[in-house]
Parts: structure tokens; C-alpha cells; sequence
């Protein structure tokens, strides 16, 4: 049984949805509260036990690399504010075990061709995927989850969760059967498919492990929606050589690629957070 310790974070999006805030500033980097999406993935990542995270960036993202990169000139000032606290924020977004890889995606060419530029670093190895436009809230780390099940079923796992009906065409749809204990075989799975030729309304989110054959699936499926390489499509080729289970992770998901999901992160993580919970939770109040 081979230990799940790499992780893919395709990052190359152009955050449209976002613009103008994201026409100079990856919206990886937009921030809940004080942390940017990206870290809150890699953080959730590191928590089930990845030691190798690999970035798929594109133009205008040095500023991920720079954010998990170390930072001198801060550092020695933070130190001579006698700012210990600040210090050790800023040192531990990184342990020293943990490596980081970056790639490039030389075109916007969907999901699926994101996650194929990390062939050469995975090897022949399972590993998963994560989306930090997914912001997930969980006692166990959803990616925990997800690897704790690859490693009962030997299997491909994807995250999965119950979706309005008139939502599916924003995501990766599943057909499903065999149940047990919120894990479902996959039958078949289809692209942002409109509610009336949705099979189920069980929505794929941004959380995936996967056995190491999904690469040759990348390689050898045309362009689908959108002329773009579609992950999805290459699951359901996957599905015609062996099994694929689904899982219907416990905890939360606040989707961040949405204006309106980003702000519900930022007010929920706002209310918990230690230095401004409180005065905060009381603002609402008084506001409402």
C-alpha cells in the first residue's frame, strides 16, 4: 500500500469571476480573514500527511510562490519589533519537511490539462488534488477523508456533496449505487449537465485522490466543454478500466470561486477567529 504524500494544487486560473481584483492578484490569493484560499488548501493538505506540495501556475502568480517562499528582509524586521508572534505566522506556513514543487501551465487549457503537467513529479504513485477556490470546514481534514478511504479501497476517490437540482450545471455530476457509510460506487459521471439530464444531483467538489493511471486517461481524451482538457472526462475513461468510489465528505464546503460563497467564509471564519471573533459576532448583531 503506497502512502498518499503528494498533492496537486492547480492554480493557473485567470479568476474572472473575481475581476478587477483578480486582474493583477491571483485569486488563490484573496483572503479569508488573514489567510489566502491557497493556504487554507495547502494547511488542510499538510493535516493529512502531504510532505510534497506541487503548484500548476501560470502568468501572474509569483505571488503564490513568493507567499511559500521565505521572506528575509520581513523576517529580520519582525524580529527587531520583537513581533515573536507575526514571526512564527509567517515561518510555520511552511514546515521545514514539506517541499514545495512549482510547474508551469503554459495555456489555459481546463482542469484536466492543469493536473497532467504534474505527471513527471508524480510518478507512478496515488495523489490527490486539491481546489482552494474549495474552502472546506472539518473536524477531520476532508482530504483525510478521502485518503483514509483510498487506503480501504485501494481506488480512486473523489469528494462529493448534495447539490440544488437547478445547480448542476456548475458542476461534475455522478451516478451512483452501491451506498455504504456515505461511499458510493460511481456508475458514470457527466460535465455541468442541465437539471433535466442530471442523473443524480450528488455534485463533485474540488477535493480528488487518485490512483496514478488517471495520467494515461489525461493523455489520451480530446478537448470536451469549453475546448478544454476535462478532468471530468477523464474519470469517466478511468471508469472502463476500474473502480471509482465517491465520497460524501462530513463537514463544510463555503464555495469561494462565488462572490457570494466567499463572503459567507469570511463572515464564518470571522466569528471564530481569536483576536476578532467576538467584537465581530457582536457587530453582526447590532446590524441585523
Amino acid at each position: 500500500m503506497k502512502v498518499i504524500k503528494k498533492a496537486v494544487f492547480p492554480v493557473a486560473g485567470l479568476g474572472t469571476r473575481f475581476l478587477p481584483a483578480t486582474k493583477a492578484n491571483p485569486k488563490e490569493m484573496l483572503p479569508v480573514v488573514d489567510k489566502p484560499l491557497i493556504q487554507y488548501a495547502v494547511e488542510e493538505a499538510m493535516q493529512s500527511g502531504i510532505t510534497e506540495l506541487i503548484f500548476v501556475t501560470g502568468r501572474n502568480k509569483r505571488s503564490i510562490e513568493d507567499h511559500f517562499d521565505k521572506n528575509v528582509e520581513l523576517e529580520a524586521s519582525l524580529i527587531a519589533s520583537n513581533k515573536s508572534l507575526l514571526l512564527e505566522s509567517i515561518r510555520s506556513i511552511i514546515p521545514s519537511h514539506v517541499k514545495c514543487i512549482y510547474t508551469r501551465q503554459s495555456e489555459p487549457l481546463g482542469l484536466g490539462h492543469a493536473v497532467l503537467q504534474a505527471k513527471t513529479i508524480i510518478n507512478d504513485e496515488p495523489f490527490a488534488v486539491l481546489l482552494a477556490d474549495d474552502l472546506t470546514d472539518a473536524k477531520t481534514p476532508v482530504l483525510k477523508q478521502l485518503i483514509s478511504q483510498h487506503q480501504k479501497e485501494q481506488a480512486s476517490v473523489i469528494a462529493i456533496e448534495d447539490i440544488p437540482k437547478d445547480k448542476t450545471v456548475q458542476y461534475g455530476i455522478v451516478d451512483v449505487s452501491d451506498s455504504k457509510d456515505h461511499l458510493y460506487k460511481i456508475n458514470s459521471i457527466v460535465e455541468k449537465p442541465q437539471p433535466k439530464d442530471a442523473p443524480s444531483t450528488l455534485g463533485v467538489i474540488g477535493r480528488y485522490v487518485f490512483n496514478p493511471e488517471i495520467f494515461d486517461c489525461l493523455e489520451k481524451i480530446k478537448p470536451g466543454k469549453g475546448g478544454e482538457i476535462q478532468l471530468t472526462d477523464a474519470i469517466q475513461m478511468l471508469l472502463g478500466q476500474q473502480s471509482i468510489f465517491a465520497y460524501e465528505f462530513e463537514g463544510k464546503r463555503y464555495d469561494c470561486g462565488d462572490k457570494l460563497g466567499f463572503m459567507k467564509a469570511n463572515i464564518e471564519f470571522s466569528k471564530r477567529h481569536p483576536e476578532i471573533g467576538k467584537e465581530f459576532t457582536e457587530f453582526l448583531k447590532s446590524i441585523s
